[in-house]
């Protein structure tokens, strides 16, 4: 049975990296971003937007065939992995928040970073190539990180997350308190 709510209760806070605030219940499916009262634009990504937001559908799946995830829940790689990993190497400015027993949401995880969603999707690519580099250095053919790094140095993360962008016609739907 739900729980009824005091009138103007909003819901579940969540303490952003800046040091602002916003209702959880505040944050529909639809939103990449969100304009704080701190004057930034926030990234968010919940577990329910695919990977395909940020990487090409064919890279999705070799990272899903080559990635053996350990965890029942998720048991295919995917957007909590990536934010996972973004998350690791950017703890100060990252925040996430299980929305498992928040019965008002159509999420289970969200996350919201200090850096806007281009920011982000320029983050999550970098460290994409990152993994795949340490993936590559573990064979056995010398020749394909050599390869692969060559071809690394020729590749412009911030061209390519922008015709990635412009591809898929992502829209900057933000909310504004």
């Amino acid at each position: 049975m739900a729980t009824p709510r005091v009138p103007g209760d909003r819901g579940e806070q969540l303490d952003l990296p800046c040091g602002e605030s916003v209702a959880v219940t505040d944050l529909d499916l639809g939103m990449r971003e969100y304009d704080c009262d701190c004057g930034a634009t926030h990234a968010v990504v919940m577990d329910v937007h695919p990977p395909d937001r940020f990487l090409p559908e064919f890279l999705v799946a070799v990272l899903q065939e080559a990635i053996e995830t350990t965890s029942e829940e998720m048991p295919e790689f995917g957007t909590p992995h990536l934010l996972g990993i973004v998350l690791e190497e950017f703890p100060e400015q990252v925040v996430s928040y299980d929305a498992t027993e928040e019965p008002d949401v159509g999420f289970a995880l969200l996350w919201i970073t200090d850096f806007d969603s281009r920011t982000l999707h320029e983050r999550i690519v970098e460290l994409v190539i990152e993994l795949m580099e340490h993936a590559v250095s573990h064979a056995d053919d010398t020749s394909a990180l050599t390869e692969f790094e060559a071809k690394m140095h020729e590749f412009d993360v911030a061209e390519f997350v922008e015709q990635y962008r412009e591809e898929r016609n992502l829209e900057e739907e933000t909310f504004t308190p």
